[in-house]
């Protein structure tokens, strides 16, 4: 196959959507849309802009709640993209046309749930929600404008209309929410299993 080398202004070359929910200084709880995660085991490593109130938020309270939502909530994600949980808009935020708000809830069209373990409250409507609190944050030196931020899982809840049995969750009915280069989507159909697929 023939390749051309080419500079993208971005490289979400297709990862889930996660709503993050911190808490801010008022008790009340900031939703940040980010799409820069991944697991290992029960630990879940978060990318966020240093500029964000998410950061800001778990610099003084290192807990939260990883909502995970579906494809069918991309509208409510999208309602929450242009706004900013700073007061005083960061000027790179600015220059990108955001705009600050303080409820994000009423925003978004989402509902809050109260969690077990962390202060920040859950989504109720994403299908898995993980609350977490934070290990380790480290701003790298090439590149102080992102936070890479270590959590650990402490709660994981699941709608049960999409577990198959005990301690699993049905691939065949769970789709996350996936960015695309700018762009929604869901799963396709499914292609094959992994040899370590116990169900």
């Amino acid at each position: 196959m023939k390749t051309i080398t080419i500079n993208p202004s971005i490289l979400y070359y297709g990862t889930p959507v996660i709503l993050l929910n911190t808490l801010n200084e008022d008790r009340s709880v900031n939703i940040s849309p980010i799409s820069s995660s991944w697991a290992l085991g029960y630990s879940i490593v978060l990318g966020l802009g240093v500029s964000g109130k998410a950061f800001e938020n778990l610099q003084k309270h290192p807990e939260c709640v990883i909502n995970v939502p579906g494809p069918s909530l991309w509208e409510h994600v999208e309602r929450l993209a242009p706004f900013t949980g700073k007061e005083s808009v960061p000027q790179d935020k600015k220059d990108m046309g955001f705009t600050y708000e303080k409820d994000k809830y009423s925003a978004s069209g989402l509902t809050p749930v109260q969690s077990l373990s962390v202060q920040p409250d859950r989504i109720a409507e994403c299908p898995i929600q993980l609350e977490a609190k934070v290990k380790h944050i480290r701003v790298p030196d090439d590149q102080p404008i992102f936070a890479i931020v270590e959590t650990e899982v402490l709660q994981v809840h699941v709608h049960e209309e999409i577990i198959l049995e005990q301690n699993y969750i049905d691939p065949n009915k769970w789709s996350p929410l996936i960015y695309n280069f700018r762009h929604y989507f869901g799963l396709g159909q499914p292609l094959g299993k992994s040899f370590r697929a116990k169900v």
